[in-house]
């Protein structure tokens, strides 16, 4: 059964076409967008990759970017078979094609429902990510002359200013750490030493966070040292005072920046995921509206478009065996050129 057929007269096809070819101009520039996203998320998870635990949430921007390119190629190709389309000559060089092209704009298209699919599950695998990624940065803080976590310090520093955040979940993470690395340590002091010796693990933990963790905007100087010790600072009670330093974890902080950045993502993908409808349904009542356009003579004659000729399943089909039978033509022709060139003439 025909779904949503319609007559097409010359006027209706030129101005099909013209709406067509400025439809994917828009999703062209609308692709050109959210590859530029697609690339800003990626170039935000690299930036941030040393307290990231895994790599899976690169799935998105990559999926993103991919999909952007070949919503660009694919409607550039689109925008043009739209004005080949007033040149029956023109357009019957390109008839052939327009089944394939039409199942792989088909593709890319599903391609962005995999997108804002991966934008929606991954979250989860990001809080995750950075949960345990953070644990790690704050453990090896201390390490700058490890290698491999030299620049460990610098990141985790510059992560607490720049995002207003101290530690994983909260500032006293810092305390369950040894932050300070041996080499400045002075152990021939009694305090060191009865601090190393106060826990198992022998290490050197205090109330004590890095000078990142301190708040600029806080009137009193940063009290970053014995924070839980009331009696060490004047006037001070840390349970009651609102403390100099930021309250908020990193995990929080980088999980809220991530969200909005790919929630930004996925309604610019799911706007040009409806372009790119649009963009199908006018390319099928294009192709459809051409077909019984034979020669330029009947240019003017009146057509019918439609969007599908039989069902769903039985359109589908018939479409992919097409485009098989494309291919299998075009390899059959390259073999029978070879072969002709190829194939010496009998002896007499």
């Amino acid at each position: 059964m025909v779904l949503l057929k319609a007559k097409f007269n010359f006027q209706r096809r030129v101005k099909l076409a013209q709406s067509l070819w400025l439809l994917s101009w828009v999703t062209v520039l609308a692709g050109c967008l959210i590859f530029a996203l697609g690339v800003f998320l990626k170039v935000q998870l690299w930036i941030h990759h040393e307290v990231m635990d895994n790599t899976t949430i690169h799935a998105v921007p990559n999926t993103i970017m991919a999909a952007g390119l070949a919503t660009m190629l694919i409607n550039l190709f689109v925008g043009k078979v739209s004005q080949d389309s007033l040149d029956a000559a023109r357009y019957s060089r390109r008839k052939q094609l327009m089944a394939p092209l039409f199942v792989v704009s088909f593709l890319f298209a599903f391609l962005m429902l995999v997108a804002l699919f991966l934008i929606c599950v991954l979250k989860g695998s990001l809080e995750e990510s950075l949960k345990v990624g953070l644990k790690n940065g704050i453990r090896f803080y201390k390490d700058t002359d490890t290698p491999g976590r030299c620049y460990q310090k610098r990141t985790v520093d510059k992560l607490q200013m720049d995002f207003q955040c101290c530690g994983n979940n909260h500032y006293k993470d810092w305390f369950e750490v040894q932050w300070i690395s041996n080499r400045y340590l002075d152990f021939s002091s009694k305090e060191v030493k009865d601090r190393i010796k106060s826990n198992v693990d022998g290490r050197y933990l205090m109330d004590s966070v890095p000078f990142s963790c301190c708040n600029p905007s806080s009137p009193r100087p940063c009290i970053q040292h014995q924070i839980t010790n009331n009696s060490a600072h004047y006037s001070y009670n840390y349970q009651t005072d609102e403390l100099n330093i930021w309250p908020h974890g990193c995990r929080e902080a980088l999980l809220t920046y991530y969200t909005g950045i790919m929630a930004s993502n996925g309604v610019f993908v799911a706007l040009t995921f409806l372009l790119q409808i649009s963009v199908l349904v006018s390319l099928r009542y294009l192709h459809t509206a051409m077909e019984g356009i034979t020669s330029p003579e009947s240019m003017e004659s009146d057509t019918e478009g439609y969007l599908l000729e039989k069902g769903l399943k039985e359109t589908f089909k018939c479409t992919m065996e097409k485009t098989k039978n494309l291919f299998k033509t075009n390899q059959v022709e390259t073999a029978g050129d070879g072969g002709e060139g190829g194939t010496p003439s009998p002896a007499s």
